[in-house]
């Protein structure tokens, strides 16, 4: 399974071409994509327009679906910051941790294009898509 990180999304839904969107876009209904509630959460809240909120609305919804979070995921994130801090890593958003755990917990691959996950594959061995 893979997880496409709402920082490809965005860039996605704001006609941005890049190697990600590039991927995503020839992946949609080709490989096993999925979103979780963090993700739709994140993409959905930055549309100004109400069109433009339900076109991404009506797409996201047809992605398969997964919930992200819970307390063991929650300690683990806590767990995987405060590691990455010892290592003189910080993290921007706690989101992103999350995020990241949850991949490497459920071994998903993730789409992404946010350096705050670079240092979760340096360290933690989160999986990330190869394109």
């Amino acid at each position: 399974m893979i997880l496409i990180d709402s920082s490809v999304w965005i860039d996605y839904f704001n006609g941005v071409q890049t190697p990600h969107t590039d991927w995503l876009d020839s992946s949609l209904g080709e490989k096993p994509i999925i979103i979780g509630d963090l993700v739709l959460t994140e993409v959905l809240q930055g549309f100004k327009s109400d069109k433009d909120f339900k076109i991404a609305k009506d797409l996201l919804l047809n992605i398969p679906y997964i919930a992200m979070g819970g307390q063991p995921l929650s300690l683990q994130s806590a767990i995987n910051y405060r590691y990455l801090r010892k290592k003189g890593v910080t993290v921007r958003k706690t989101i992103d941790v999350i995020i990241g755990t949850f991949c490497i917990q459920n071994q998903f691959a993730l789409l992404h294009c946010d350096r705050d996950f670079d240092p979760m594959v340096s360290y933690l061995g989160l999986e990330i898509v190869d394109i």
